[in-house]
């Protein structure tokens, strides 16, 4: 959802100052005129209100009547504070420290900020100094060290600056609404992102402030590149995802056919606002579902963002058990509902390496699965919400927070930043680059190589039934062939039979397609080489029924150089089969064995058959009855490819399962 914080610290100021207010509104003002006062009264409900503009005159009137009026001067600065004048609100408060230097201490802690808005760092925290001197209080003391510290970060960021080139995505996608909350899907082709539209295009001509609510709303749209690479018209993705009230803060899966995104004060909301589930149908995206308890509370859960190996929901929260105003969470896909629905687990909080005192929201998890990139105003940085960067360890935990830096980050909020599979470009809304075609658009821009994430590659096609052709929905299990454990679990669609599955860099891993009723596909990546994330793989893929003589190539099935012995990276293909043979108790089946043209053909077929057995047995010792399996080696025969090549005598080397019954 598109949600606009102050910092904790600036809200300090304002909270400070109202206080203060109220306290000398009760007690005698500091001056002797009648019509002074009255003035300041005047503002004090204008800025009440947040009626800024309508304090000035008033406080300027009651300054002229007055020139010692401080608590004007003090009221006059913050009202230029919440129009980010800060050069006026800098004049006003260094005008009442030349009047009374005692008069209101704080009033050095919001010189200091001022100062900080204005890049003048070095007299920022000279300011913020002297309020540590003065205040007796030692939480006030902390929040002065605080802004120290963000003021010297800060300063270092701006006299180091990354050299980013923002590059506006085109009238296709921005207009002259608010773009913003960018989602892409893993290859780059579709972008789902959020409009603040109006209601009626007459009644809010020249609107402005609070009364804004009232005439927009936010609506998701939809854009797709062309052939060649430019990003097409966006068009509304209507109903019924889009609806009168908000809906914002999307995240898509991988392959752009799940979406989870935001939404605020429905019939069904659980609390202020939740999220919602929707996927990709026949007819267009379903009717939206609140994704339910223990995800969504009678607490604030928003900005969901849905991870590539289609298991974790990370999101922002302000409920209870957290470690400050609101956090960052993650919780487990355990299963689905009767209506297709995904439900979780209970949430796990990502913890103090991440999560702060105050407040951090707009998870963005990369592809990779072990990159973060979330918004924070509790960790040094430019003033208010910065993009940092978290990553995890071999233990699943987040372990270490940066900071992207300047220009990425300034010194207002920057929220909502997704990155690209391939780790290289990443995607950001702001309203700050002047190239804009009205209010905030959506930019891109290469991301610094420090702060790239773990590059991504991926496979997308369909699937088909071999005799038949048509388009099926499948089950995907991609599994690290050393480590076993799950990459990515996902599935076709069920009325296009499409699939996108990402592949991280640096390992080999293993795809299993499953249907009920057909013969699994067995599928091989190598991704150790970090340049193959360029060379994404587009295939199709044919699925066999479960009929006598119909054969699969084992794709991941290994043996030692020159020998029968198995390698431990088969297992995860054997397990799999066992599990295939268990689940189908009716089927008999025949591992046979293949090998190139290299050596003598006696030779090649005694090792061709001893490693069929090898598997054979396998299966005998996970519990699969002998009488449902045999063995054959078939040596240098049917060659599926040339000999003539490395590539092809490899291929010839393999491992196959035949239905016999």
């Amino acid at each position: 959802m598109k949600t606009t914080f102050k910092t904790i610290n600036c809200l300090l100021c304002l909270f400070a100052l109202l206080f203060f207010v109220n306290e000398v509104q009760a007690q005698k003002l500091n001056t002797k005129s009648k019509k002074a006062v009255s003035l300041y009264k005047k503002a004090s409900d204008y800025f009440g209100s947040d009626q800024f503009d309508k304090a000035i005159e008033p406080l300027q009137q009651a300054i002229g009547k007055d020139a010692d009026f401080l608590e004007a001067y003090l009221l006059l600065s913050e009202v230029y504070f919440e129009q980010e004048d800060y050069k006026n609100q800098a004049e006003m408060l260094k005008t009442v420290l030349s009047k009374d230097s005692s008069f209101y201490v704080y009033s050095y802690y919001s010189l200091g900020i001022a100062c900080f808005h204005m890049d003048e760092f070095d007299e920022a925290v000279k300011w913020f100094e002297t309020y540590y001197r003065k205040t007796r209080s030692e939480k006030s003391k902390q929040k002065a060290e605080d802004w120290i510290s963000k003021t010297l970060f800060a300063k270092l960021a701006k006299e180091n600056p990354r050299e980013i080139h923002a590059v506006n995505l085109g009238p296709g996608v921005n207009s002259e609404n608010n773009e913003y909350w960018p989602s892409i899907t893993a290859d780059d082709q579709t972008l789902v992102y959020t409009v603040l539209v109006p209601r009626d295009s007459a009644l809010v001509k020249n609107v402005v402030g609070p009364s804004m609510a009232n005439h927009f709303h936010e609506d998701f749209y939809r854009a797709v590149k062309d052939n060649s690479g430019e990003w097409g018209q966006g068009i509304a993705l209507g109903s019924p995802i889009n609806t009168i009230s908000n809906e914002g803060a999307q995240s898509l899966s991988s392959d752009g056919n799940w979406m989870f995104f935001t939404a605020c004060g429905r019939r069904d909301s659980r609390g202020s606002c939740d999220i919602y589930f929707s996927k990709r149908t026949r007819n267009g995206w379903s009717t939206p579902v609140n994704i339910g308890p223990p995800v969504n509370t009678p607490y604030w859960e928003s900005q969901p963002s849905f991870s590539s190996d289609g298991r974790t929901l990370f999101f922002a929260s302000n409920r209870g058990g957290g470690k400050g105003k609101s956090d960052i969470w993650r919780a487990k896909l355990l299963g689905y509902k009767s209506d297709g629905t995904p439900f979780f687990g209970k949430p796990e909080n990502l913890g103090e390496k991440v999560n702060t005192p105050f407040e951090e929201d707009s998870p963005f998890i990369h592809p990779d699965n072990q990159t973060l990139y979330f918004s924070s105003n509790g960790w040094s940085g430019m003033g208010k919400k910065d993009i940092f960067l978290s990553r995890k360890n071999k233990a699943d935990q987040f372990v270490e927070t940066v900071n992207l830096g300047y220009p990425i980050n300034s010194t207002g909020d920057d929220v909502g930043l997704v990155v690209t599979a391939d780790g290289t470009k990443a995607y950001f809304s702001s309203e700050r680059l002047g190239k804009s075609y009205g209010g905030k658009d959506i930019y891109s821009f290469n991301m610094p190589e420090d702060i790239r994430p773990q590059p991504v590659s991926y496979v997308q096609g369909r699937v088909f039934d071999k005799k038949t052709g048509k388009r099926l929905q499948a089950a995907f299990e991609l599994k690290d062939v050393d480590t076993k454990k799950m990459v990515v679990q996902a599935s076709s669609t069920d009325f296009s039979g499409e699939f996108l599955i990402c592949l991280p860099a640096g390992n080999s891993y293993a795809l299993n397609v499953v249907k009920e009723g057909y013969l699994f596909y067995s599928g091989h990546f190598d991704m150790e080489d970090e340049n193959s994330v360029n060379d994404p793989l587009v295939m199709d893929i044919y699925l066999k029924r479960i009929q006598v003589g119909e054969h699969v190539v084992l794709n991941n099935v290994f043996f030692e150089t020159d020998s029968y012995v198995l390698r431990s990276q088969s297992e995860v293909e054997l397990d799999k089969i066992v599990k295939f043979l268990s689940q189908n108790s009716t089927v008999k089946v025949q591992v046979l064995g293949y090998t190139d043209n290299v050596g003598s053909e006696g030779y090649n077929l005694e090792l061709s058959n001893k490693r069929a057995q090898q598997v054979y047995q396998y299966f005998i010792d996970a519990g699969i009855s002998a009488n449902r399996l045999s063995f054959k080696g078939k040596g240098m025969s049917d060659p599926i490819e040339s000999n003539d090549t490395e590539e092809g005598r490899a291929k010839n080397r393999r491992t196959e399962l035949k239905i016999v019954e």
